[in-house]
């Protein structure tokens, strides 16, 4: 028998795809993130950037790197690494360092382990600021020279991410004074950005792209080395000290989480899971003309999304709906008012993303103003309902109702490209995204044979959404005193529901179709957007119950959580983005959906997977997704190698889980609030809940387990306020 070898004798060149994320190579050494408002830093696990073969670090600002690289060297050597933390608040990193054995003609001339290098990294408002405290912890003195090696790239965050151009603007580096150096840019769309680096002290020799120390120190004697790194700051400005900074940027934390409810339980371990979670949100949290908004994630998407933004309020409706009120008005300021092909934009709909770098203003990738999605318009409607009725803000509802009015419009007419009455998707251009739904890859909606659907595309969550938004805004509009019209939004969501159910049922699978395709061809595939079907409410409870029972079947449920994609399809792959893998956030809205139709008992099994799989996570962090791999014993989950972390919607999911699972409701007219079949999760003997407010009131809730009952009880109660628990069929 002859067996000839399947690899082709030359590598085989892929098409390119558009916003791919590739990976360059693999990580050697752990990333650490910060962000405030528009900056982020990406780094090492030694605080240096730029080290590391393909990492995506660096210091960003408004969609730009504005530090390439970062290097920190004793006598040319790197540093020892001791350990390397992120605080509990993400306030700061705090990274601590020795040397290594210094030999001089084979010789040790300098011990490892006698120089205690502390760097403290922190940013606020458009500054990296670093210390380093070096400390002799030897009985003798010691003389060594520390360089800090820095250069700049100026690259737009979609180069970073991989895309090629033609041509790029030109760039200057010089020093301008005995501790400054400035890294300047002129970019094709006419914008100046600059880069200023301030030494204190001032270096022993200070060039354009290296700072050098020559550094002697007494026995146990130390002393500090202060850099801060300005992203377009007026040169006349100095960036002010360095613990007034930290102390500024402390406070303002602090303040981003006032207000919101806290969550303690009885498991430390979820304890921590929690407090990372509302962490990395507030870190998330930017301040923006119209409120508050959580940036989607570090690094490619630290700019205002949709979609993101929608869910991860939505997820946390119940403990802070000061979130969604920032998202609302924010999204209802860039609705869009025009058609635009290159945008993807149409009269009434909500915006996908907006960029601000280089690439966006000159029209290199689409994003400046970017509307290609088809599930942000609905969820707008949906969370401005749920807002109303969360909070009973009448005031920021009548302020909404126009923006909520055109969303509504373009559901009905440009939404439904060809009148078929469901909302599709498909791109006006080549240049924008193929699929417009949170699963937007280019292979993620797909025919049971694996051919990619082709548009428009009608996906079976968005007529959910659809489904969802039309009966809360119905019941908004009668708070207006629209009474015709909510009955009109009624009667189409019912309407809505019935052709849904003949449409994407599909008996022999047990859950509903995927999407319909343009030529109405359903995508008979199992996959998790049936569970968000279950969030929307639009499932018969007879078809809910067989899509819960897949859901928690060996096709989906990895063991972590339930997968995209369910094992056994032709385009399964554990390892993909969208096709095979477990999302938090996706999890998060299929357990809401579980709740709804009173499915606990799958609640507390999903909440468990989650769980196990953040105890193995760094900094107990639930990243953007991880893979799809079966559980096994003694093992933790597979990571995605470029998933960020961290995620807004996927911080939120442990808020969305506690809420499906204590079964939460609100009555602002009435202040009450209703625990509806609670039950707890078997790692969970207790839940306290604090300043859970509802009606201008607040109070504090202890929820305990007892088997599979549970019991209610209120600690502290401020104004008038009511809490009960109800059971029911």
């Amino acid at each position: 028998m002859t067996i000839e070898s399947s690899l082709p004798t030359e590598p085989r060149r892929l098409d390119p795809v558009p916003f791919y994320i590739p990976v360059m190579g693999t990580v050697s050494r752990p990333s650490r993130t910060l962000k405030y408002g528009d900056t982020f830093i990406v780094t090492d696990s030694h605080g240096d950037i730029g080290i590391s073969v393909g990492d995506p670090d660096g210091l960003f600002h408004s969609d730009t790197r504005f530090i390439s690289r970062l290097e920190l060297l004793l006598n040319g050597e790197h540093p020892l690494l001791l350990g390397s933390n992120v605080r509990d608040d993400n306030s700061m990193l705090a990274v601590d360092l020795t040397n290594p054995d210094f030999y001089v003609d084979g010789q040790i001339v300098l011990q490892k382990d006698l120089i205690h290098v502390a760097r403290a990294i922190f940013l606020w408002r458009g500054t990296a600021y670093q210390r380093i405290a070096l400390r002799n912890h030897s009985d003798r003195s010691i003389a060594f020279d520390l360089s800090l090696n820095f250069q700049n790239d100026f690259a737009d965050l979609f180069e970073v991410r991989g895309i090629k151009r033609e041509r790029r603007g030109t760039s200057a580096s010089k020093v301008i004074a005995a501790d400054q150096v400035l890294l300047s840019y002129h970019g094709l769309d006419g914008v100046p950005r600059r880069t200023r680096l301030i030494f204190d002290p001032a270096p022993t020799t200070l060039s354009s792209a290296s700072a050098s120390y020559r550094i002697e120190l007494d026995p146990h004697e130390a002393m500090p080395i202060f850099l801060a790194i300005a992203c377009n700051e007026p040169s006349v400005q100095r960036p002010v000290p360095f613990l007034r900074g930290l102390l500024a940027a402390h406070r303002e934390l602090r303040t981003t989480s006032r207000g919101m409810t806290t969550v303690e339980t009885s498991n430390d371990l979820f304890n921590e899971v929690l407090c990372r979670s509302a962490a990395d949100l507030c870190m998330l949290m930017t301040d923006t003309p119209q409120g508050r908004y959580p940036y989607a994630g570090i690094p490619w998407y630290s700019t205002t999304f949709g979609r993101d933004g929608l869910i991860t309020a939505l997820q946390m409706l119940w403990c802070d709906p000061n979130i969604a009120r920032g998202v609302l008005r924010r999204l209802a300021a860039f609705q869009s008012k025009i058609s635009d092909a290159a945008s993807d934009a149409e009269p009434g709909k909500i915006l996908h993303e907006m960029r601000s770098g280089e690439m966006a203003a000159l029209g290199e990738v689409p994003f400046g103003l970017y509307y290609g999605s088809v599930d942000s318009t609905p969820l707008f409607v949906l969370l401005a309902g749920l807002y109303a009725e969360r909070t009973g803000d009448d005031e920021t509802l009548i302020e909404l109702w126009p923006a909520i009015e055109a969303a509504l419009h373009w559901i009905d007419h440009s939404g439904d490209i060809d009148r078929d009455g469901f909302v599709e998707y498909y791109r006006q251009t080549e240049n924008g995204l193929a699929n417009q739904g949170w699963k937007d890859s280019y292979d993620a909606i797909f025919h049971a044979d694996g051919r990619c659907a082709e548009g428009p595309i009608a996906l079976a969550e968005v007529q959910g959404y659809v489904f969802a938004a039309k009966q809360v805004a119905a019941r908004c509009a009668r708070r207006l005193k629209r009474a015709e019209f909510a009955n009109k939004l009624d009667a189409e969501a019912r309407r809505l529901a019935e052709r849904f159910d003949a449409a994407f049922w599909w008996p022999e699978l047990e859950t509903y179709a995927l999407a319909l395709d343009g030529a109405k061809e359903p995508c008979r595939v199992r996959t998790s957007n049936a569970g968000q079907v279950l969030f929307s409410g639009i499932a018969r409870p007879e078809r809910a119950g067989l899509v819960a029972d897949g859901l928690l079947g060996p096709r989906f449920f990895s063991g972590w959580g339930i997968r995209t994609v369910a094992r056994g399809e032709v385009r399964y792959n554990p390892m993909s983005y969208h096709n095979g893998s477990v999302w938090p956030h996706d999890n998060a809205l299929i357990v809401l959906g579980l709740a709804r139709y009173g499915f606990k008992r799958p609640v507390a099994q999903v909440m468990q997977g989650l769980f196990d799989a953040a105890t193995y996570m760094d900094l107990r962090r639930l990243p953007e997704l991880f893979c799809g791999f079966q559980r096994e014993r003694r093992r933790g989950p597979t990571l995605y190698p470029v998933a960020c972390a961290p995620q807004a919607w996927a911080s939120a999911a442990p808020f969305a889980l506690i809420e499906a699972t204590l079964g939460l409701e609100f009555q602002p007219q009435t202040n009450e609030i209703h625990l509806r079949n609670p039950r707890l999760p078997k790692f969970l003997e207790e839940v306290i809940l604090r300043n859970l407010q509802v009606g201008g009131s607040s109070i504090d809730l202890k929820v305990r387990r007892h088997a599979d009952d549970v019991s209610l009880e209120v600690l502290e109660a401020r104004g008038k306020i009511q809490a009960s628990v109800i059971l029911s069929a």
